[in-house]
This record gives C-alpha cells, structure tokens and sequence, in this order.
C-alpha cells in the first residue's frame, strides 16, 4: 500500500475537525455500532467519544483503517474491502476474517497476509 492511498484513506476517515480519526466515520463504513466498533478495536465504548481518549482511540483506529486502505486498492472499491473484512475467511486461520483477528489484536496478522497476497503469494 502507498503512502499516498494510505493519506487519503484516512483523510475520508478524518474528523475534519481534529487531526484524528472519526469513530462514526468507520463505524459507518463498517457497518456496526459505536459499541461493537470498541469491542473490535479493544477500547471502552465511552473513550470512543471523550476527548481524552483522542490519541488511544486514533492508534487503534488505524490499524482497521490501513487494513480497509490496503484492500479497498486490492479489491477497486472499499464496499468490496468491508465486506472482505467483514465475511471472507482468511486462510489458514481457522475460518476467522480479518474483523475477527483485529477483534483478538492480530490486524498486523491481517496487514502481513494482505501484503503477501499482494506480492503475489498465493493465499
């Protein structure tokens, strides 16, 4: 993934008003409450929207967000990437997707398979 579609990526994620990532912006995309968003990224539901939690709630973001970024350009849309990482089984991991190994902290699991397949490894 570029740094460049990385950028943008998360510019459409931004606050627009604040240098971090929005919570209701990828809990949108994703499909899924504010509630079910901080179980998977492994925060409490308040610390999504208090100011304090800002930096703690942006690093977790990220990682779902460069796992969206990456295979929305894998994949030509960012539909097909919610869905991908909503509902494909990644393989060798048990029938798990990419929302269940983030939910259990492995989203650099994830970015890795997403970067082998990228290279051509055969998934």
């Amino acid at each position: 993934m570029t740094a460049l579609s990385f950028d943008m990526t998360a510019s459409r994620f931004g606050d627009g008003q604040s240098p971090f990532l929005s919570a209701e912006r990828v809990s949108k995309q994703l499909g899924v409450t504010l509630s079910e968003l901080a179980r998977l990224i492994g925060v409490a539901r308040n610390t999504l929207t208090a100011k304090s939690g800002a930096r703690k709630v942006d690093h977790a973001l990220s990682h779902v967000v460069r796992i969206l970024a990456m295979a929305s350009e894998m994949a030509g849309d960012e539909n097909r990437a919610t869905i991908w990482f909503k509902h494909q089984p990644i393989p060798g991991w048990a029938g798990k997707t990419a929302y269940d190994l983030v939910s259990e902290g492995k989203s650099d699991k994830v970015l890795a398979y997403l970067e082998a397949v990228r290279s051509g490894v055969y998934a």
